[in-house]
Parts: C-alpha cells; sequence; structure tokens
C-alpha cells in the first residue's frame, strides 16, 4: 500500500501479498527493501509485525523496517525477527533519549527518517508537525550516533514528480552521514539529479508499482550514478 504526500485518505493498494511482492522484487535484483508499517507508524506502535517478520524470513537481501518503533522493545524485537536496518522516525523528534541507546545497542544499523512539510519535521505517520526544521533534526541525530539519514519531502511522495533535490542537496552538503533520498522518483534522470546532490542512494516505490520505472534500469541507473554505493526499493 502507498499514500499519496502522506495522506491516509489517498492510499493505493497494489496487492494483498506483500511476502510475494518482497519477493518479486528480490529475484528483479533489489538489493534492499524498505518496508514502513504504515498502520503502526500511525498508531504509534507496531500492528504489523508478523508480515514485517514473514518478509524478512522470504528474501536473502537485507530489509530495512520503519513504521511505529518507539520503545527499545520494539527496535530489539525487529532486530530479532531479522531486520538488517531499523528505521525511527517520531521517536527521533519525542525520545532522542532512545536514538542514543539504540545506536549504542545497535551500532550501524539505526537510520532517522526524516520526513518534512514546508520544511517542518512531522511525526505521527506524517498526521502531526514535530516543531523543528528538518535540518536541526538531522544535525542532532548525527550528534546521538545515527548511521544515516533518509530524507523525505511529504509534498513531493507518491507524485512522481521528482523529489525536493534543493533540500537534499543541502544536507548532503553539510552532514558527516550518509543521505538517502526518498519521495517522488520517478525517472532515470531523477535519479541522476539525486546523485548530483551527493546523495548516497535513492529510494523508488510508486513508480515502479506503476511501472513509470522497471527495478533493472533503476538499479542499473543508481548503481552507476551512484558510484555502486547502493540502490533501495521501498514496498
Amino acid at each position: 500500500m502507498r499514500l499519496l504526500q502522506g495522506d491516509y485518505a489517498r492510499e493505493t493498494r497494489y496487492s494483498d501479498d506483500p511476502v510475494a511482492v518482497a519477493r518479486r522484487w528480490e529475484a528483479l535484483g533489489g538489493e534492499m527493501i524498505h518496508v514502513v508499517d504504515l498502520d503502526g507508524a500511525k498508531s504509534g506502535a507496531p500492528v504489523n509485525h508478523e508480515l514485517l517478520a514473514a518478509i524478512c524470513a522470504a528474501v536473502r537481501v537485507p530489509v530495512e523496517v520503519s513504521g511505529g518503533l518507539r520503545t527499545m522493545a520494539d527496535i530489539s524485537a525487529a532486530f530479532s525477527y531479522g531486520a538488517g536496518r531499523v528505521q525511527l522516525g517520531t521517536a527521533a523528534v519525542q525520545d532522542p533519549a532512545l536514538v542514543r541507546a539504540a545506536c549504542a545497542a545497535f551500532p550501524g544499523r539505526i537510520v532517522v527518517s526524516i520526513d518534512a512539510k514546508h520544511g517542518e519535521v512531522m511525526t505521527d505517520g506524517w498526521t502531526e508537525g514535530g516543531g523543528v526544521t528538518a535540518s536541526a533534526l538531522a544535525a542532532r541525530m548525527v550528534e546521538l550516533g545515527v548511521s544515516r539519514i533518509m530524507y523525505t519531502d511529504i509534498s513531493h511522495d507518491g507524485m512522481l514528480a521528482g523529489p525536493n533535490l534543493e533540500a537534499l542537496a543541502d544536507l548532503a552538503r553539510t552532514l558527516p552521514v550518509p543521505v538517502v533520498a526518498s519521495g517522488g522518483v520517478s525517472s532515470l534522470d531523477q535519479i541522476r539529479a539525486v546523485a548530483a546532490t551527493g546523495c548516497e542512494a535513492v529510494i523508488i516505490g510508486k513508480a515502479l508499482y506503476e511501472g513509470t520505472l522497471t527495478l533493472p534500469e533503476a538499479i542499473r541507473s543508481a548503481n552507476s550514478e551512484l558510484g555502486a554505493r547502493n540502490s533501495e526499493l521501498s514496498c
């Protein structure tokens, strides 16, 4: 399932079998699968953890898990059922002590997702303003030990019109950790544009489900333009 600009009233369901979808992307060459528990993100606690565990067990590539992970028990559980990386969003704004503890317990495996609208970080499944700017939060997260930052401009997400390149370039230029671009990527030209910002990787979701891009060509472009550093896929 995908949302349009983070709006839960504007969702599109692409499949009733996420495990099969994950296997499909792996078979087509996906090197990492990024999965969001949208119900968990909205409710504030993991909802689909059994399904996420099934996805992790079904594929050999690393799975990055996110959505509603706001306690150390939630984070530890995700790693226990096979997550390769865990991504925190709301917790980064509301509980920096948790972020610090998670980074210490799982070094190099904690990612913070910064989802912004008009420059303000949004929380609780993109439904609440966090009262902090994206750049300020990113800098604070690096101080706490976060290994990489994923940035989404919510106004671009699901629109297939390209990401917020200016914001991505600013984060990639100023942060000492890798930045991953997410939201709005729909063409090889846009992948190349993201590469020019200095981002480590790009997450592509809706464009693949809609057929705007094929996964093999997206991976080839990402690996070429991003210097074979990484390519990521959300499902």
